[in-house]
């Protein structure tokens, strides 16, 4: 059995087999003007580039925004860059996911634009599409993660974090999920009962969604044991040719803050970004490991042959798993 560095602290025997034998933790970027490496993460397999979304900040005019940036992670020789995108088009971009020729951004939106689904070509001059912004005419809250279906359909989730960080009017609608179907553009709620529902992902087979419930921390920032910091798992069935969730059960929960970002492996075993790093669990839910980052990380994603890109605020890493591990969104 191989010794694995600090950084990468085992519960269980089956996180040896994905770590692999040499696992390592590098940080690939820097950057303490503001917090660069919040959300999104999506790789782009065919230029080796990376877009994420930062945490909120105030830029040089006063106003609190978002920042786009786009990562070439380099082939080793070569060190990491970074690249600002336009981003004021999208208010307050959180979420996102590879979708058709480019990325599909959950807007939060401001209190004069709407929030909703924005698809950004991943090519200058970086044009975007509003796909949907509303629920029959009732503004959605404050778009936060997303994730495509192999049948085409649209699921993401919307919590009310913009209203009450204060950059959004009074909710409208439920701390709910949804499903957007761009071809009928019908839009259907899936599930409420959250407190804060969050990242969002499913099993490689599509059998199972998991969400995310980060009603442990609020908007203003406070804390409550007693709330949610739990994945939840839902059954996909149909019913007049109609997917429906079912069967909601407590996955897992995370022991260090919320668990935020949520992916899995080919094989079923679910990651999610937590409080103090990346927690990786079973298909059964038994926690196997974490990969220990200092602050926690809010999102990541997969790249080729084990690599795992971690959103760690002022900082991006990457940490080299088991070269056999591939992340179950691009099959790579």
């Amino acid at each position: 059995m191989a010794n694995i560095p600090s950084d990468f602290t085992v519960f269980d025997e089956r996180f040896h087999q994905l770590v692999g034998p040499s696992p390592t933790l590098e940080l690939l970027l820097e950057h303490h003007e503001y917090p660069f490496a919040h959300e999104s993460g999506v790789y782009l397999p065919s230029t080796d580039e990376i877009f994420i979304t930062s945490n909120q900040f105030t830029n040089s005019s006063g106003n609190r925004c978002i920042q786009i940036s786009k990562i070439s992670v380099g082939d080793g020789s070569q060190k990491a860059t970074r690249e600002e995108i336009p981003s004021g088009e999208i208010p307050m971009a959180n979420g996102g996911i590879n979708y058709k020729d480019g990325i599909l951004f959950c807007a939060q939106g401001s209190m004069t634009k709407p929030g909703g689904l924005y698809h950004m070509s991943a090519s200058p001059p970086y044009t975007n599409t509003l796909l949907i912004s509303s629920f029959y005419g009732r503004q959605f809250n404050s778009l936060n993660d997303v994730v495509i279906h192999s049948d085409g359909s649209i699921w993401f989730t919307d919590p009310i974090y913009g209203y009450e960080q204060g950059y959004r009017p009074k909710p409208e609608l439920p701390n709910q999920v949804y499903r957007y179907d761009p071809i009928t553009q019908g839009i259907r709620a899936m599930a409420d009962g959250f407190g804060r529902p969050n990242g969002i992902a499913f099993s490689p087979d599509e059998k199972i969604v998991y969400v995310t419930d980060t009603d442990w921390i609020h908007g203003d920032g406070s804390t409550d044991g007693m709330r949610a910091s739990t994945i939840y798992a839902f059954d996909i069935t149909y019913y007049s040719g109609q997917p429906f969730m079912i069967n909601r059960r407590l996955f897992a929960m995370a022991a260090n803050g919320i668990p935020d970002g949520i992916k899995c492996d080919m094989e079923g075993n679910v990651y999610s970004g937590c409080g103090d790093g990346i927690n990786v669990w079973c298909p059964g839910g038994v926690l196997l490991g974490i990969i220990k980052v200092e602050g926690g990380a809010a999102n990541f994603c997969f790249g080729r042959e084990g690599s795992l890109y971690i959103l760690n605020e002022n900082r991006m890493w990457k940490a080299q798993l088991g070269k056999s591990v591939k992340g179950a969104l691009l099959g790579i």
